[in-house]
C-alpha cells in the first residue's frame, strides 16, 4: 500500500491486491471503512480482481438471477445484480465525503473519472441519465463498459466500480446486468479491438480517481 498525496487534506491510500476471493475482499472493506469512519485510516482505494462471481444488490428482483441456479452473493450496496470475474479492473473507494448525503455527486464523480480513463485509451463513453456507470453510445446503441454500485455508511463509502477491461463477456448472458434489459455489456478490448491488460489499465484509473476522490473527500 502507498499514499496519493495531492495535499494534505485529500491523501489517499492505494492498494493494489491482484486476484482476491469476493467474501475475502468484502471482509476486508468492512475492516478499513470501520477504521476510516473512526479516522484511524486515511481514505483507502482498494484496485483488485475477483474470481468468476455474480453479485445481488438490494434492488435485484428475482427474475434478473441465473436462471440456472448458479450461486449468487446478496451485497448490501445499491444497484443490482452483476458479475465479476478476471480481465474486470474492481476499485473500492472507502472514502469519508465531505457531503455524505450527496451520494448521486459521488457517483457522478467516479463515472467522470472513469469517462476520462477510456478517453485516455482512444474510446468515447459517457454517462446517460437515469442509468448509472459508463457507456459507449453511438449508432450501433448503447452498451455498458463499467458499472457502479455505492453504499454509504457513517459518511464514508465501500463498494465502488467495475470497468470492463478484458473479461469473459459471457458471463453475464445468465442475468439481466444491473436490471436492464435492453442493453449490452462490452469492454475495451472489444471496442478498441485489440490486445488489453488491467495492468496498462490501472495506473491510468488510479490517476484519474484519484482526482475525482480528491474533490468529494472529507
Amino acid at each position: 500500500m502507498h499514499l496519493l498525496d495531492g495535499s494534505s487534506q485529500a491523501t489517499i491510500a492505494l492498494s493494489r491486491s491482484g486476484l482476491v476471493d469476493y467474501q475475502k475482499a468484502w471482509e476486508i472493506q468492512k475492516s478499513i471503512h470501520e477504521e476510516v469512519a473512526l479516522g484511524v485510516r486515511p481514505n483507502t482505494l482498494l484496485m483488485l480482481e475477483h474470481p468468476s462471481v455474480y453479485t445481488a444488490g438490494r434492488r435485484t428482483d428475482i427474475s434478473e438471477r441465473p436462471a440456472d441456479g448458479t450461486p449468487v452473493i446478496d451485497v448490501d450496496r445499491g444497484g443490482r445484480i452483476t458479475w465479476h470475474g478476471p480481465g474486470q479492473l474492481v476499485g473500492y473507494p472507502i472514502v469519508k465525503l465531505i457531503k455524505p448525503t450527496e451520494l448521486v455527486g459521488f457517483v457522478r464523480e467516479i463515472e467522470a473519472g472513469l469517462i476520462k480513463v477510456c478517453a485516455d485509451l482512444g474510446l468515447a463513453t459517457v454517462a446517460i441519465k437515469g442509468r448509472s456507470g459508463v457507456w459507449v453510445k453511438d449508432s450501433h446503441g448503447e452498451r455498458k463498459i463499467a458499472a457502479i454500485g455505492i453504499r454509504v455508511s457513517k459518511g464514508v463509502t465501500m463498494h465502488g466500480f467495475a470497468l470492463n477491461v478484458d473479461p469473459d463477456l459471457t458471463a453475464f448472458a445468465q442475468i439481466i446486468p444491473c436490471g436492464i434489459a435492453d442493453a449490452e455489456v462490452t469492454s475495451l478490448r472489444r471496442e478498441l479491438n485489440r490486445a488489453i491488460t488491467i495492468d496498462e489499465v490501472a495506473p491510468i484509473v488510479e490517476r484519474h480517481l484519484f482526482e475525482s476522490l480528491r474533490k468529494v473527500s472529507a
